[in-house]
């Protein structure tokens, strides 16, 4: 799954660019760094192959969705909906500027159901958040068409798809603002880093200016750089964004062997009664880091993923992961923070505790995800093929 699998000379070339400069900050010393501009060259190799206006690196994934959040005015009392299956960034980083998170469920696509985000939508709603979950995409179309009907924004965020398309696009660029995850497990990584793109130039702007502090970056001397907005510092490093580039340069190395693995592993189980796919609206867009499959009851599933880790096939059971559902996600239900919320804030928030999110434990507790690594060889993957075909066909025939 993750670029970390794939490093050689190429990581450790544009590595060597900045460690001979000694200039790890990404803005200034123009003298001293041997006009080795990785962030800018990361950024710009982005905006080139994605075909967007414009690319802001970020210090990671989470500091990216702020970072869009800010940008496009999202605040105070807003209402930005999400759903029950993603990381727990995308929720933290609404409530850290002030707004509130509107949980809703998925579908089989294991993204936004787009009929619970048109029933979720009130006159606070702000933002329609889909989450382009384990590589592949929301159904961007249906959500497009409710976003400009109540004229909402639409911020994806893609942390975990990079490289994917959706009939054409990549994923990231085609709402209002994307965001992008490079951190140590995603497909591509700068080891900690993450993009906001946008064809937007104002939210841009906006962008470049709240990474670091509010400076305009206008002119050369950073001490005559004006600060028109507040600002924090979310700036990526130079040593990092040069691990990003290198990886970025392998992209398409990165994604053909994960399509290719992955298919190996989807045609070895089509024939198996009593299994079921995720829904994938764009298969050719897919970038394939991870392999999803539904079974028919939580029991079997559950069984399943038991069974296929005690044979070394490695997979993750959402339902029961701390990270990634709502299930476990006691510190957003309790509302555990260690800066208390204003009293106003707190009583915007929907109990997430009682609510009710069925028709995603539906499809939840049915899934058992296999990530695909980037390092199996050809006989290792036809090898994993057949172990998980006959455990699944064991457990669903006893």
């Amino acid at each position: 799954m993750p670029g970390y699998e794939l490093w050689g000379d190429n990581e450790k070339k544009h590595l060597n660019d900045v460690i001979e400069s000694g200039i790890l900050m990404r803005y200034n010393f123009e003298s001293l760094r041997n006009n080795h501009w990785k962030a800018k060259e990361f950024e710009q190799a982005i905006q080139k192959r994605m075909k967007v206006e414009h690319v802001q690196l970020t210090s990671s994934g989470t500091t990216a969705l702020l970072t869009a959040l800010n940008a496009a005015g999202i605040g105070a009392g807003d209402e930005v909906i999400l759903p029950t299956f993603t990381f727990v960034a995308s929720f933290e980083a609404v409530l850290s500027v002030g707004a509130i998170p509107i949980l809703v469920d998925i579908d089989e696509t294991l993204t936004l159901d787009p009929k619970a985000v048109e029933q979720a939508i009130t006159p606070r709603t702000k933002v329609i958040m889909p989450v382009h979950m384990c590589g592949a995409m929301a159904d961007l179309t249906a959500l497009k068409e409710i976003a400009k009907k109540h004229n909402i924004l639409l911020i994806e965020d893609a942390c975990q798809s990079f490289g994917a398309t959706y009939k054409g696009k990549y994923l990231g660029t085609i709402g209002d603002l994307g965001c992008f995850s490079f951190d140590f497990v995603k497909t591509v990584t700068c080891g900690e880093g993450g993009a906001v793109l946008t064809n937007n130039k104002e939210y841009y702007i906006h962008t470049d200016q709240y990474t670091d502090h509010g400076h305009d970056h206008i002119g050369n001397n950073r001490g005559a750089e004006n600060h028109p907005n507040l600002g924090l510092n979310y700036r990526i490093s130079e040593l990092h964004a040069a691990v990003g580039l290198a990886q970025f340069e392998r992209l398409d190395e990165i994604l053909s062997i994960q399509r290719e693995n992955k298919k190996i592993l989807k045609n070895a189980l089509k024939e198996i009664e009593g299994i079921s796919f995720r829904k994938i609206l764009d298969e050719e867009g897919d970038n394939a880091s991870f392999f999803s499959i539904f079974l028919t009851t939580e029991e079997l599933a559950r069984k399943a993923s038991l069974a296929l880790s005690a044979k070394g096939i490695g997979n993750a059971y959402w339902f029961d992961n701390n990270w990634h559902y709502i299930k476990k996600w006691d510190h957003l239900k309790l509302v555990k923070t260690l800066a208390p919320l204003y009293k106003e804030h707190k009583e915007l928030l929907p109990n997430y505790a009682s609510a009710d999110y069925s028709k995603s434990d539906a499809v939840i507790s049915r899934t058992v995800t296999i990530p695909i690594s980037l390092l199996w060889t050809h006989e290792e993957v036809q090898k994993k093929s057949n172990i998980i075909k006959e455990v699944l066909s064991e457990i669903l025939n006893k």
